[in-house]
C-alpha cells in the first residue's frame, strides 16, 4: 500500500486512527497496540501477501534469540542472529547478482532465479540487526511481543525508513501520554503529510520522465542532455525519498510518536562530510554505529580510519542495490569522504559557493551510478557531462579560444527542452539550496485559518494529481 495511494488516504489511515484512538478512549492501551500492530501487517499484507509470513517469521525469530542475547549475552548466539538475519537478506537481494557475477568471471551460463525482493526487507533486516546487537550490549529491555512486533512492523517507517532504534520508539508505544488524542499533533502531521505528499505527486513524479528519458537513452546523450538527466534524476531522487520520510514523521505524529529526521537540506552541503550528516541520516548513524565503529573506527590511527570510512561507503553502497553500479556508487563517496578528510587536515579553505558547487558536482556524478542501468551506461553519461563526447555550439561562440584547445563541439541537444529545461533543473537546485526544510517550517508553525487554506489546497492539488499511485524510488532498496 502506498501513502499516495486513494486507498491509503481515504480507507487505510482514517480506520487504522479512528480504532486507535477508540480503543485507547476506553483504556483498552495493550489492545490498541495490538490494533496498531494488525494495521501494519495489513499495510504491509496489501503489496504481496505472500510475504507477510516471511516478515511475521523474521520477527518472531529476532524476539527470541534477542531475549535469548539478552539473558545469555552469548557472542555466538548473537554471531548466529546476524548471520541469519543476513543470510535471509542475502537470499533476496543478492542471488540474482552473485549468480551473474559468477558467470561474468567465470564464463559459465548458472541460470539466474529472477527473485522477487520483498518489500522493506532491508530497512526491517538493518532495524532488528541493531536490536540484537544491542541486546548483546545489554542495551535492551525485556520488551512484550506486541512492543517488540510493532517496532518492527509500524507502517509508517516499514517499506522505506527512517531506520529506528528500539530505545527511541518502543519507550513512545509504552507510554501511556501517547494514547490521548493530541490535536496540535494531529494538526502538525496532517500538515506536514500534506508537504510530503505534494513533493512526491507534484514534483517528484513530474520529474521523473526527465530523467527516465536520459537514463534509457545514456548512450545517445549529449554534454547538454548528460547534466539534463544528471539533474533531473538528482532532484527527484530528492524530492521522493525526502516526501516519504516526511509523510512517514507525520504518519508517526497522527498517532503521537517522533519518528527521527532523516533528512535535513541535504543540498545545502558545502562538503561531502557534512552531505552525509544531512543525507539519510539514520542511514548514516547506523552505518557508523553498526560498521564503522566495530572495524574499529578511528582507534588506530589516521590510515586505518580513513580505511574503515572507505570500506563503510562501499558496503552502504552494496546495502542500497545489488549491483556493480551501487558498489561503484559507495566506492566513490567513500573516496569523496576520504579526500575531504585530508583536505580539512590541510586546513585548505574555499568560498562557500564554491564548496557548495564542488560538493553538489560530486553527489550528482555519483546519482548518475546509483541511477544507471549498467557501468557501461554510467560511464557514458559521465564522460558525456565533462564534454569527452563534445561541448554545445553554443560554448563555442561564448569561449571562442576553447576551440584552440582541440575540443569538440555537438549542435544541439537530443532530449526536449535543451538549455530551457536544464536552466529550469538548476533554478530548482538553487531553490533547495535557500528555502527552508518542512521540519523548519513545522518549527514554526502557528495553526491557523489561514494555514488551515493552504494546507487544503496542497492536499487537493496533490489529490487530484495523483493519476495513479506511483512507487517511491526506494522501496526497490
Amino acid at each position: 500500500m502506498l501513502f499516495n495511494s486513494y486507498i491509503f488516504i481515504f480507507l487505510f489511515l482514517p480506520v487504522t486512527l479512528l480504532v486507535f484512538y477508540l480503543l485507547a478512549r476506553f483504556k483498552k492501551i495493550k489492545t490498541a497496540q495490538v490494533s496498531l500492530v494488525i494495521a501494519s501487517l495489513i499495510f504491509y499484507a496489501y503489496w504481496d501477501i505472500r510475504y507477510l509470513p516471511l516478515l511475521l517469521l523474521s520477527m518472531t525469530f529476532n524476539y527470541i534469540m534477542g531475549s535469548k542475547i539478552e539473558y545469555s549475552r552469548d557472542k555466538k548466539l548473537l554471531a548466529f542472529s546476524v548471520g541469519v538475519d543476513l543470510a535471509l537478506l542475502g537470499y533476496f537481494k543478492y542471488t540474482d547478482f552473485f549468480l551473474q557475477t559468477v558467470n561474468t568471471l567465470g564464463g559459465t551460463s548458472i541460470p539466474l532465479p529472477h527473485i522477487i525482493l520483498p518489500l522493506g526487507i532491508s530497512f526491517f533486516t538493518f532495524t532488528q540487526i541493531a536490536y540484537l546487537v544491542d541486546a548483546y550490549r545489554g542495551e535492551t529491555e525485556k520488551y512484550s511481543l506486541s512492543s517488540f512486533s510493532l517496532f518492527v512492523s509500524f507502517f509508517p517507517h516499514l517499506i522505506a525508513g527512517p531506520i529506528l532504534y528500539h530505545k527511541k520508539i518502543i519507550p513512545q508505544f509504552n507510554d501511556l501520554k501517547n494514547y490521548v488524542f493530541s490535536s496540535k499533533n494531529m494538526s502538525l502531521g496532517v500538515s506536514l503529510f500534506a508537504m510530503g505528499l505534494f513533493k512526491k505527486v507534484m514534483i517528484a513524479d513530474n520529474l521523473a520522465p526527465w530523467a527516465q528519458a536520459a537514463f534509457s537513452h545514456a548512450q545517445q546523450l549529449t554534454f547538454m542532455d548528460a547534466w539534463a538527466g544528471a539533474l533531473a534524476y538528482t532532484l527527484q531522487l530528492y524530492f521522493d525519498f525526502s516526501a516519504y520520510s516526511e509523510m512517514a514523521i507525520a504518519l508517526g505524529l497522527m498517532l503521537n510518536i517522533n519518528l527521527p529526521t532523516n533528512f535535513n537540506s541535504p543540498y545545502k552541503s558545502t562538503s561531502i562530510v557534512e552531505f552525509w550528516r544531512r543525507w539519510h541520516m539514520t542511514l548514516s548513524e547506523f552505518l557508523k554505529n553498526y560498521l564503522y565503529i566495530p572495524l574499529g573506527g578511528n582507534r588506530h590511527g589516521e590510515t586505518r580510519r580513513m580505511t574503515n570510512v572507505f570500506l563503510t561507503m562501499l558496503l552502504g553502497g552494496l546495502w542500497h542495490g545489488a549491483g556493480w553500479t551501487f558498489v561503484v556508487w559507495g566506492g566513490l563517496h567513500g573516496v569523496f569522504i576520504v579526500i575531504n578528510h585530508q583536505w580539512r587536515r590541510l586546513k585548505i579553505k574555499l568560498p562557500t559557493v564554491l564548496s557548495w558547487l564542488l560538493t553538489m558536482i560530486c553527489v550528482t556524478v555519483c546519482w548518475v551510478f546509483f541511477r544507471a542501468e549498467s557501468l557501461p551506461d554510467a560511464l557514458h553519461i559521465v564522460r558525456a557531462m565533462f564534454g569527452l563526447y563534445g561541448l554545445p555550439q553554443s560554448l563555442a561562440g561564448i569561449f571562442p579560444g576553447l576551440q584552440s584547445y582541440g575540443l569538440q563541439f555537438a549542435t544541439a541537444a537530443h532530449l526536449p527542452g535543451g538549455y530551457k529545461e536544464l536552466l529550469a533543473l538548476i533554478g530548482l537546485l538553487g531553490i533547495l539550496a535557500f528555502v527552508p526544510n518542512p521540519q523548519q517550517i513545522m518549527a514554526r508553525l502557528q495553526p491557523n485559518w489561514r494555514w488551515a487554506i493552504i494546507i487544503a489546497l496542497l492536499m487537493a492539488v496533490s489529490i487530484l494529481g495523483m493519476e495513479k499511485a506511483t512507487d517511491f524510488l526506494y522501496f526497490q532498496f
